[in-house]
């Protein structure tokens, strides 16, 4: 199991860094193969039941995901939308919390707990790595395009 976190502060409000980050199927643009389905019907919120398939024919796994928590940011409050994994391969959870920052600016944060089952703790560094970077660009393309 590893847990990691990222922290952004894109020129974006609080609002439009949300909007970014949370709009599931733009996932699938910035994460090389895969594809998000969307299993229930919108708009986002709590309940909302989402797979990311990865990879590539008899080595692709489906990435279940559930919203748990759904408070988007508001002037009062930060944002916070808390996924639990539920899928076959890839368990544990991501927060992403979206707060105002310096500046006007919005400030992400963005946390995980990943499992991968059957995978020994032995590649818990590697994933761990591999998580950051491949999240890390996530994150970052997914605030710059709009």
């Amino acid at each position: 199991m590893v847990t990691f976190r990222l922290e952004r502060t894109p020129p974006l409000s609080p609002e439009e860094a949300w909007r970014r980050l949370t709009e599931w199927p733009r996932h699938a643009e910035v994460v090389p193969l895969t594809r998000v389905t969307v299993l229930t019907p919108g708009p986002s919120g709590e309940g909302t039941v989402f797979v990311a398939r990865s990879g590539v024919g008899p080595f692709a796994f489906d990435d279940r995901m559930k919203v748990t928590v759904w408070r988007p940011p508001t002037d009062d409050a930060p944002g916070l939308c808390r996924l639990e994994k539920r899928g076959r391969v890839v368990l544990g959870w991501a927060e992403i919390e979206v707060r105002p920052g310096p500046g006007g600016r919005a400030r992400v944060l963005w946390r995980e707990e990943l499992r991968v089952r059957l995978l020994p703790g032995l590649f818990d560094r590697p994933l761990e790595a591999a998580s950051r970077l491949v999240f890390g660009r996530a994150v970052n393309s997914l605030l710059r395009s709009p």
